[in-house]
């Protein structure tokens, strides 16, 4: 009788320590993945600082280039696009297509010397270069935060605990595009 006493005892203490283990790696998926919303939050916001910068940098340089409107309305279109996505793949596709199109003003840029001694230019010039670090280091917060919720959903006992809690990996990676790889050319 007291070897079933203890063998229930043990059985029991197992339980309790297994739901114990079940609860901890729940809670820590949890707040893994709070951690992702909160960090694409940041990264949101950077984008909408940069996209805010954008009419006034593009006015600025519309004043001096007026013939240039292929790369005004292509820059247009790619903030609208980032203005309009949904979800963070959205986001970060319509990003690219903002990065590129900023690439080809600051080309053209580069056939004005009278703007890049604007003084209006050279202000929102730096605020957009500031607002870029920005968006670079939240995104590579944003990276490693999706990284590491990625890497614990793959270790056991997260795993189990991830499958049977219904926590799903997030495949929503900032990566470069391949044509951003090659920074434009600029002459001063």
């Amino acid at each position: 009788m007291k070897r079933g006493v203890i063998v229930l005892i043990v059985v029991a203490l197992a339980l309790v320590l297994g739901g114990c283990e079940f609860v901890s790696e729940r809670n820590k998926l949890a707040v893994e993945r709070e951690a992702i919303t909160g960090q694409w939050s940041q990264v949101d916001a950077d984008l909408q600082r940069r996209a805010d910068l954008i009419p006034n940098l593009v006015e600025t340089v519309k004043g001096y280039a007026k013939e240039e409107t292929t790369v005004f309305t292509n820059i247009a279109n790619a903030r609208s696009a980032l203005l309009g996505a949904k979800s963070p793949q959205e986001k970060i596709d319509a990003n690219n297509q903002l990065t590129g199109a900023l690439g080809r003003l600051l080309v053209v840029v580069e056939n004005y010397p009278n703007l890049k001694a604007n003084e209006n230019f050279k202000q929102l010039q730096f605020e957009l270069e500031g607002t870029e670090n920005r968006i670079l280091q939240s995104r590579r917060r944003y990276n490693e935060a999706v990284q590491k919720y990625n890497t614990d959903l793959s270790l056991f006992p997260a795993n189990v605990v991830a499958s049977m809690a219904g926590f799903q990996r997030e495949d929503a990676y900032f990566k470069t595009e391949p044509g951003a790889r090659t920074a434009p050319k600029v002459q001063f």
